[in-house]
């Protein structure tokens, strides 16, 4: 049976919420809520993707979930800065996507 990995699980509901924030940003701040969308989603995906894969391609795949979810959360806090967030949410989901970036990490330097 598939054990998906926490990190993942994790990454699944930062994702949904960051998702969920942004459905709703004014046109002017689109694209950047656009990359929320892209970046959120790409975290779990390449989680997903390297826990199937092996050696170089495995933490290539981690590499790229964490470079994402380092993305997010700076488009994140671009539009909270902006005021078009819900703040307490927000904050969830940066501090959800911190957890994420430290469990992808000890998944790229493993001891």
């Amino acid at each position: 049976m598939y054990q998906p990995l926490e990190a993942q699980s994790t990454a699944l509901k930062a994702a949904g919420i960051a998702i969920s924030l942004v459905r709703r940003v004014p046109s002017p701040l689109r694209s950047i809520a656009d990359q929320v969308v892209r970046s959120a989603s790409s975290v779990p995906a390449n989680l997903s993707e390297g826990h199937g894969r092996f050696g170089k391609d495995r933490q290539y795949h981690y590499s790229v979930a964490y470079g994402s979810a380092k993305e997010v959360d700076v488009h994140l806090r671009i539009l909270l800065e902006a005021g078009v967030l819900d703040e307490s949410r927000t904050k969830i989901a940066l501090d959800l996507f911190d957890s994420v970036r430290a469990m992808t990490w000890r998944l790229i330097h493993p001891k």
